[in-house]
């Protein structure tokens, strides 16, 4: 890749002041796939100024210009879509099929429903019918760090990127230096799709060091971070100095309640979406609870559905799932498989170890425990890999208590032919999003969560709204 080691600052492709060198490891390999440069303050200080020399004329952009700008980048997209795909499946291990259609999918489909919200939003308005003269405003908040994670890589840098361009911000964007490449090909479609200088910025680096420093820099003004709930509680302190906007999407740990009355193919396809991505997403349902009625169905019917996942290198055709993104992944979710069979619940499917004939690469059983308890590690810890945690309910209400006993509250899903009891149980339990009966969310829906999954919302109207401030002006002369 041409600007592997480079970075996109104020419109030009340019080589790091302070940067080194980083390997970019193919999970399905455990060889590098790529050298990227990771950089330092010198260069994040350059990004920062660049942003904030462009926002004086870009927050006054028209929307019509912006809807263009939008629309041209939609274009370039599309045309290198496969390639984005193919790209994101080297640097994170998503298989080849899964990748081009699910991971760069995303990325056109966020895009054409942020057009769609930008085209619908309206920037000024009366306060309320009659009082013409109180003018409500929305402005970009200004220079905007947006922080992306590995594991759904184009999903993330869209939804931020995307709504910080529409309001009129300016940005500096940090992929995850383990998935930088799709980033690499996204910025090279930015430049190409005509993004005016300095209003879009891309560097490298890590957590600790470009991370906290747009962080912490005085002349950022909000900071979108995507990742785990430790990282984001530093980005929070980090910020806190400078008492800038924080927006946070972070982890989850998803209840799937299957009641007795459920779809006959609820626990496969629950199984299904637990796995999607080698279980490396924030809103897996990873806790299955059922009712006590149906769970020794469940369970027999949770180990055939993982038992017939079929598991293989990234670069492999077919529909199965791909290798964890790291040696450090892997390593955390063998540790907690052993932490779940040394804590006494039933291991029925999976296990520790990779996968028979697989002896190179991330790969990782896929697990099913039963029985369990929501005291366990596997039950209150996000796993982040293709693991399923099983337990009984006898009641309805025992049912929301367990699902809302979690420090997450980001995605819960709900399965019953019962429309009234789906409506009760959505209204009860604490998480941002709820999907009754495998539907899921219609696009520009908000996306995020509560408690320790975050306090933002990314995706239409509301996606748009995290970038704006508001501002209330009396005695506005009415015509």
């Amino acid at each position: 890749m041409e600007n592997a080691r480079n970075f996109y600052i104020d419109g030009k492709w340019v080589a790091p002041t302070d940067g080194r060198d980083f390997d970019v490891i193919d999970p399905s390999t455990e060889e590098a796939t790529a050298t990227i440069s990771l950089g330092g303050q010198a260069d994040t200080d350059a990004a920062v100024a660049a942003a904030k020399a462009a926002f004086p004329t870009w927050r006054l952009s028209s929307k019509a210009e912006r809807v263009e700008l939008m629309e041209s980048i939609l274009d370039v997209y599309m045309r290198r879509s496969d390639e984005m795909g193919e790209a994101i499946s080297r640097e994170m291990g998503a298989p080849i099929e899964m990748s081009k259609v699910q991971q760069s999918g995303t990325g056109s489909f966020h895009l054409k429903a942020f057009i769609q919200s930008l085209k619908d939003f309206e920037f000024e308005g009366s306060l309320r019918a009659g009082e013409d003269d109180t003018r409500i405003i929305h402005e970009p908040i200004g220079v905007c760090a947006l922080i992306t994670p590995w594991n759904w890589p184009m999903n993330q840098i869209t939804l931020k990127v995307i709504p910080a361009l529409a309001t009129g911000c300016t940005m500096i964007l940090k992929p995850s230096e383990q998935s930088p490449l799709s980033a690499i090909l996204f910025t090279e479609i930015m430049h190409e799709a005509g993004v005016p200088a300095g209003v879009y910025n891309m560097l490298n680096g890590d957590g600790p060091g470009v991370g906290s420093q747009l962080s912490a820099h005085k002349d950022v003004d909000m900071v979108s971070f995507t990742g785990s709930t430790r990282a984001g509680r530093a980005i929070t302190i980090a910020a806190a100095e400078t008492i800038k906007r924080v927006s946070l999407e972070l982890g989850g740990k998803g209840a799937n309640i299957v009641f007795a009355d459920a779809d006959p193919k609820a626990v496969a396809q629950g199984i299904t979406r637990c796995f999607n991505n080698t279980g490396q997403s924030c809103n897996a349902p990873t806790r299955m609870l059922v009712e006590r009625s149906r769970y020794d169905e469940a369970v027999t019917q949770a180990v055939d559905a993982a038992n017939a996942i079929s598991v293989n290198a990234a670069s492999e055709t077919g529909q199965h799932i791909g290798p964890l993104v790291s040696q450090m992944q892997f390593d955390k979710v063998q540790g907690l498989i052993q932490k779940g069979i040394d804590e006494g619940a039933n291991l029925v499917a999976g296990g520790v170890g990779r996968p028979e004939g697989l002896n190179r690469g991330f790969f990782v059983k896929p697990t099913v425990f039963a029985d369990c308890n929501n005291d366990m590690n596997i039950m209150r810890e996000e796993v982040f890999g293709p693991v399923l945690s099983m337990m009984a309910f006898d009641t309805e209400e025992d049912a929301i208590a367990i699902a809302n006993d979690t420090d997450y509250g980001l995605t819960n899903y709900i399965q019953t032919s019962d429309p009234e009891k789906a409506r009760r149980v959505a209204r009860a339990v604490r998480s941002g999003m709820v999907d009754i009966n495998g539907k899921g969310r219609g696009a520009g829906s908000p996306f995020g969560g509560m408690k320790q999954s975050g306090n933002g919302r990314e995706g239409g109207k509301w996606g748009l709204d995290e970038f704006l401030e508001v501002r209330a002006i009396g005695g506005w002369p009415v015509e």
